[in-house]
């Protein structure tokens, strides 16, 4: 017996066509979405980014009142430069069971699935309202997401489910980590490196606070808050890029770290930043006057956390037709849903561990037919 291929297959052909890598524009996607969802009758908000040639999508069919569906999706893709890939990643490309192309899992799979899902909810009678949101920029720290929720939280939606689309192998996610960027700035004093013990070295200010991190992240794995559903059960610190100096005799003047903390609930971003710099204060006072660290917080998202007995669990464990996955260590935008007080579950197709973000990335004609089995649920929830 063959197989059915999913029926958003066209859809998803086209928005793989579109490179919408964050650092370039996704306008000519949302203009393809923003048509076809006028075309099947939804009243949609067009929200462009004030800095750049970006825009997102809310759209809603429907009565105007509370309850119902809300599906989320953010175009953008992470890039493909230095990556082997053996296939055009902005073809769709099919073979067997697998679908071909970036962005097929990380995450224009499911928004394929929900604008089919929008061109047959067109023509049915609707008793609870089905609402579609399109992001941009999840992939630079969900900085999109955080410039529309103003304007989406002024619409006045109350969803009685909030459906973020991220890979969870179509098993719905009750939560992920909060997660806050940081950089921090040595700075020391240049001087020649044969007199180097007279002057401070940026790059040793540097390696202190690298050890200050790590002590604070032995702190978390062994007194700070745990989660076993997560695979690392604690908050982490990670330190990813160090820079200082540019030549071997002369004592660096400067350095830069950047980091991250990836937060449980009960290990708040405020609490971190301030019990750092009580181990900056420390480390400077083993240095003399003109020695400096400073630390700029870049970013910060908020997490999801939700209890397993939560209606919006049992809800999106019924319309998957699974049960409840694991919590996620990669982030998304449902913490911003879910903080505007919209019931909020991670539910969508794909693998990130096997395929996000990575050559070749494919995602398989099972996991986007169990999609649209999901939307089709939903779907029939609303004509109820």
């Amino acid at each position: 017996m063959t197989t059915p291929l999913p029926r958003c297959l066209p859809i998803l052909e086209r928005l793989i066509a579109h490179p919408t890598v964050s650092a370039d524009s996704n306008l000519a996607l949302i203009d393809e979405a923003e048509d076809r969802l006028r075309h099947a009758g939804f009243e949609v908000t067009r929200m462009a980014d004030p800095r750049a040639p970006k825009a997102g999508l809310a759209a809603r069919l429907g009565p105007a009142r509370g309850g119902g569906i809300l599906l989320s999706a953010h175009s953008d893709v992470v890039p493909v430069d230095g990556q082997n890939w053996t296939r055009d990643p902005f073809r769709l490309t099919r073979e067997g069971n697998r679908l071909f192309g970036r962005g097929t899992t990380d995450m224009k799979g499911f928004l394929a699935a929900m604008l089919e899902l929008a061109e047959r909810a067109s023509t049915a009678t609707l008793h609870a309202p089905l609402m579609l949101v399109i992001s941009y920029d999840e992939e630079l720290g969900c900085l999109g997401i955080r410039q529309m929720m103003p304007q989406l939280a002024a619409l006045g939606w109350q969803p009685e489910l909030c459906l973020v689309g991220e890979p969870t192998g179509m098993r719905p996610s009750p939560g992920h980590k909060g997660k806050a960027v940081f950089k921090a700035r040595c700075t020391g004093q240049a001087g020649h490196s044969a007199e180097a013990p007279h002057y401070v070295n940026a790059l040793h200010l540097a390696a202190d606070l690298i050890l200050a991190l790590r002590g604070m992240q032995r702190d978390y794995a062994e007194h700070g808050a745990q989660d076993t559903a997560y695979s690392v059960p604690c908050s982490t610190v990670h330190a990813g890029v160090m820079q200082g100096g540019r030549i071997l005799n002369i004592v660096p003047d400067a350095a830069t770290i950047d980091f991250e903390l990836r937060h449980l609930p009960g290990d708040s971003a405020t609490s971190f930043h301030a019990r750092l710099q009580e181990k900056i204060d420390a480390i400077l006072r083993g240095y003399p006057d003109g020695a400096a660290i400073s630390i700029r917080r870049i970013n910060a998202y908020p997490g999801l956390d939700v209890a397993r007995d939560d209606p919006a669990m049992a809800l999106a464990t019924r319309l998957a037709g699974h049960g409840a996955g694991p919590k996620m260590g990669f982030g998304t935008e449902a913490g911003f849903f879910a903080g505007a007080g919209w019931p909020t579950i991670v539910c969508g197709p794909g693998d990130m561990a096997a395929q996000g973000h990575k050559p070749d990335e494919c995602l398989e004609t099972d996991q986007l037919l169990a999609c649209e089995a999901m939307l089709d649920r939903a779907l029939a929830h609303l004509l109820k």
